[in-house]
């Protein structure tokens, strides 16, 4: 295991109605006027926005609003937020919604205090020393945004989908979770995010750090739950309780615990940020074709843990041959995507014909000559990969 900090400081508040204590917990850290950044109509018609903004005038919290998130964020929102942030000199960001619109507010919480274009955090021009305060109002369980101190924006110039991780800054000061909210989600989405939370866990699962068993069984303790729950839910939209559980997973699989001591990977991430970026999928969907294509190629080329994976998440049968264990582990992965609904090819995605030269031209230029750590991935093997997801070879 290797020398680690785990930093979580977020106060999570859990249950039914907790959006009623959002207005005193702005309070509690310091807030006195709120800028709610939020998505689509969801919030509005379910009624959930304006309940929060009643706890806001309860607690005597001014606010502003940004609506209009789009999935897979983009800066012009962001430079809109940061611009009508200072003209109304905001001192907090209340985003409600899914990991879209909380990754939209970091980056807008970042931007504020910065005298700098705000997209310097995200190429590693500049690293946020300051932020305004965040608080969550959680409304899709998937990114785990809500508990953790990374972001992901695309740059429209270029289409760079590029993430940003300073947990000592952006990490929200709490996070408001209500099971409840998620009950009208649509089956897609929801699937999408029990797809996103596993993959969540499975970068930092897999990794060539020795010793990690306690961190090991935390990450397949919570995909074994996933997987339970996450059958539930799509054939029981509102069991309360499968609901409250993956909306939990969510946040353990990217708040950092499930990957204490261990050198993570995020190749597939990586991969998928090109995907989405250029054919502007969903996310969770995006990574149910990646993840079984990466793990496919790993099975050929550092094989152990995905063997490991096979047999305790999988239930898999042991076997001296740890190929054949692999290969039918990720064949039962691949069945568990298609019962809930996901697709595992890039064609069942929606692509008929993706463009993989400019996906590797991509990935390569954003992220490095090699990607990865559980094997580094060079231009042939994230070609390799790209194809294995299009179906296009019988590696």
């Amino acid at each position: 295991m290797n020398n680690f900090m785990f930093y979580s400081p977020t106060e999570f508040v859990f249950g039914k109605d907790t959006e009623l204590q959002t207005g005193a917990l702005v309070k509690k850290f310091h807030g006195t006027k709120a800028l709610i950044v939020y998505g689509g109509g969801s919030v509005v018609k379910s009624g959930l926005l304006n309940k929060v903004k009643q706890s806001l005038d309860e607690a005597g919290i001014a606010h502003i609003e940004l609506g209009g998130i789009q999935p897979n964020p983009t800066d012009p929102k962001v430079y809109e937020g940061i611009e009508l942030g200072r003209r109304e000199n905001v001192d907090f960001l209340l985003p409600v919604g899914g990991g879209s619109v909380i990754d939209t507010a970091k980056a807008i919480a970042a931007g504020i205090p910065y005298e700098g274009d705000f997209w310097d955090f995200f190429i590693g021009k500049a690293i946020p020393q300051a932020a305004l305060r965040i608080g969550v109002v959680l409304t899709i369980p998937a990114a785990g945004s809500e508990g953790s101190g990374n972001s992901v924006i695309t740059k429209v110039n270029g289409l760079k989908k590029l993430s940003l991780r300073t947990p000592e800054v952006l990490r929200p000061a709490f996070a408001v979770m209500n099971p409840e909210v998620t009950y009208t989600l649509p089956a897609w989405q929801t699937a999408s995010g029990v797809t996103d939370m596993m993959a969540h866990i499975m970068e930092r699962y897999f990794t060539n750090t020795t010793d990690t068993e306690v961190t090991d069984r935390l990450g397949e303790g919570t995909l074994k739950a996933i997987i339970k729950e996450a059958r539930i839910v799509m054939k029981e939209p509102h069991n309360y309780d499968a609901r409250a559980n993956i909306m939990w997973a969510g946040t353990i699989a990217h708040n950092g615990i499930c990957g204490t001591g261990c050198e993570e990977d995020w190749a597939s991430h990586f991969m998928e940020h090109e995907i989405s970026a250029l054919y502007d999928v969903t996310h969770g969907a995006g990574l149910a074709v990646i993840f079984p294509a990466w793990l496919t190629y790993m099975a050929d080329h550092n094989v152990g843990k995905v063997a490991q994976f096979a047999e305790r998440v999988w239930d898999v049968p042991s076997s001296a041959d740890l190929k054949a264990v692999a290969l039918e582990g990720i064949a039962r992965f691949k069945a568990f995507l298609h019962e809930i609904g996901m697709p595992v090819t890039l064609k069942e995605l929606g692509i008929e014909h993706p463009d993989i030269d400019l996906l590797v031209a991509h990935l390569h230029e954003n992220k490095g000559e090699l990607v990865g750590n559980y094997v580094r991935l060079d231009r042939q093997a994230s070609r390799t990969i790209y194809e294995i997801a299009n179906g296009s070879t019988n590696f």
